[in-house]
Order: C-alpha cells, then sequence, then structure tokens
C-alpha cells in the first residue's frame, strides 16, 4: 500500500517538484524567509516558557569534570580531601567537581519526497523543520552544540556541530529550502554516517516518516554509541482515507499509482488497521532496541510531545 500520497481532487500542499539542479539551494523568497523568522520566534518562545529545564533535566550531562581544590568546610564529604595538598598547607582541603554539562546534539533529518506531503496547514518537511528548531533551541539555549545530516536515499548534507542561534537559522533554511538529489528515504544511510563523523557519544534524534526498509542493524550499532531518539512525523491523511470517491493515490517517492474507491468502507477500514499495524511494529521493534520514540501529528502540537518525552526520560533516568 502507498507510503504517502496526493489526491486528485483539492490538495493545497502537493508536492513540490524538484529545481533543476538539486545541488543548488533555492533564491529565499520573502515568504520563506518569512516563514524561517516565525519559525525562529515561535521555537524560542516555545523553549523559553514551556521547556526550561526540561532539556536539561532528561539529558544529563557526560560524568563529573574536576574544577579547583577548596578548603574544607563543615559537611563536606571527606572522601573528597586533596590528601597532598591538606599536608602542603596544614589544614584540610577538599576537591571540588563540576557536571559536565556541554553535548552535542546531532539531527538526522530526512527529506525525501514524502516529507513535501501535507492535508493540512502545514508539510511533513515544515513540521520536521520546526521540531528541529524546537531541539536546537533547547541545546543551544544550554551551551551545547548541535549538528545535522540530512538526507534521503543519499546523504545530501552534513552540518558541522556548532554553538549559536544564528546557527539555529542556518538549519531551518536547510531543511524547508533543500532540494534533495534522492527521491526515497534510507535511514541506513545517516545512521552509518553518525557512526563515522561523531566518535563521542551524542544525543542522536531521527526525524523521518520512517517510509524504508531493513535498518535494523545499523540502528542498533547507532544505540550503542549513541543517545538516539526516534521522531516520527504523521500526516492524519495517511492514517485513514475519507469517503470523497474515486482517488488516485500516489507513492511520492517512487511516483507508483492506484485508482481506489474511497466510499468502499471495507477498504477504508483495511487501510486504517495497515497503518496501525505498521505503526505499532515498528514503535514495539524501537523499543526492544531501547530507542524511545517520539509520534509528532502534522495536526497536532510539536511542543507537547517533546515536554511529556522530556518528563518520561527524566524518571526512567
Amino acid at each position: 500500500m502507498w507510503k504517502s500520497f496526493k489526491s486528485i481532487f483539492q490538495n493545497p500542499l502537493a508536492p513540490i517538484p524538484n529545481a533543476p539542479d538539486p545541488n543548488v539551494e533555492r533564491q529565499l523568497s520573502p515568504e520563506l524567509i518569512q516563514t524561517i523568522k516565525e519559525i525562529q520566534v515561535k521555537t524560542n518562545h516555545l523553549v523559553n516558557h514551556m521547556m526550561a529545564g526540561e532539556y536539561v533535566s532528561a539529558f544529563k550531562g557526560q560524568g563529573m569534570e574536576f574544577r579547583e581544590v577548596r578548603e574544607y568546610e563543615p559537611g563536606d564529604d571527606i572522601r573528597l580531601i586533596e590528601w597532598n595538598v591538606t599536608a602542603r598547607m596544614g589544614h584540610p582541603y577538599v576537591k571540588e567537581f563540576r557536571e559536565e554539562r556541554e553535548m552535542t546534539m546531532m539531527l538526522m533529518v530526512d527529506v525525501s519526497s514524502s516529507g513535501q506531503f501535507g492535508s493540512h496547514r502545514k508539510r511533513k518537511n515544515e513540521v520536521a523543520a520546526e521540531v528541529a528548531s524546537i531541539l536546537a533551541y533547547a541545546a543551544i539555549k544550554n551551551n551545547d552544540k548541535v549538528g545535522m545530516i540530512v538526507f534521503s536515499d543519499k546523504i545530501e548534507q552534513f552540518i558541522v556541530p556548532q554553538k549559536g542561534r544564528s546557527h539555529i537559522w542556518r538549519l531551518i533554511r536547510t531543511i524547508l529550502n533543500f532540494q534533495p538529489e534522492g527521491r526515497q528515504t534510507d535511514i541506513t544511510l545517516p545512521l552509518e554516517y553518525l557512526l563515522r563523523v561523531q566518535k563521542k557519544k551524542s544525543i542522536a534524534f531521527l526525524i523521518s516518516d520512517f517510509q524504508a526498509e531493513d535498518y535494523d542493524t545499523t540502528l542498533k550499532l547507532a544505540r550503542q554509541r549513541h543517545d538516539l531518539v526516534a521522531i516520527d512525523i504523521i500526516d492524519p491523511r495517511e492514517l485513514a482515507l475519507p469517503p470523497v470517491g474515486l482517488v488516485h493515490l500516489e507513492d511520492a517517492e517512487t511516483g507508483e499509482t492506484v485508482l481506489v474507491n474511497t466510499n468502499d468502507r471495507a477498504l477504508r477500514l483495511r487501510y486504517e488497521k495497515m497503518k496501525e499495524t505498521a505503526f505499532q511494529n515498528r514503535k514495539r521493534k524501537l523499543r526492544a532496541m531501547g530507542i524511545d520514540t517520539i509520534q509528532i501529528r502534522t495536526d497536532g502540537s510539536l511542543i507537547n510531545p517533546i515536554i511529556q518525552y522530556f518528563k518520561l526520560r527524566e524518571k526512567k533516568h
């Protein structure tokens, strides 16, 4: 059955054709610039007012690092006494540590053709950009670096981890404006690339609609080295067919089409059951590997599922 589709009837968010040269970014239109600004302002507000502290609580530092030696004070742990300094100074000194807070967040963002689909106000790639922006703001606000791997059925672009708010502009612009060479999705590629370019443990978010197969082995390897979280972008029209008569369904990634009668209630129920089963099976598979899943719908809140996950993660850890 078709992974994602468009209708021969009204669909204001039908897929956009690829530019002639996929290696060259489109000239930023005033509308796109405005969209990027709106995403920046919106996500910055959400992080500051709704996610304050949630990210830090959910993702702890990588350990403790030595800070300094200071004089002993009543109540200090005697196991922290620095004996060499104590002997030299004639009275007790203790070692002081602080959490090694700085981390690296890696965003792996799917820009395959299925991301151009959307049945509501936003396409899936716009939702992916906002989700990536929320996560990037949370990380950079806490002095963490953020990098990004853009992929389809090939590695489209790699953005080296950096800090700073201006860096977020580049991330959003890349997701919204990028003209991919590939149309389909290969989730194995960004995971293998992550393992090559990011040797130190990172917080890795895989943002995709997961219209791919045969990526389990690489997923397990990436999970062993990195703190991996899957973010599943879903459009409601992909979960249920509306009863609107004869409709051409098109796979956005392969171009295959089929004509179906959506007034057939039995067909609609089979489709819905197939989609729900596929999602639950994917979720169970990821959970069995120790990988958490956040489901983001194009017609729902973006921030609430992320906050709920952060709170749940804090309790688990």
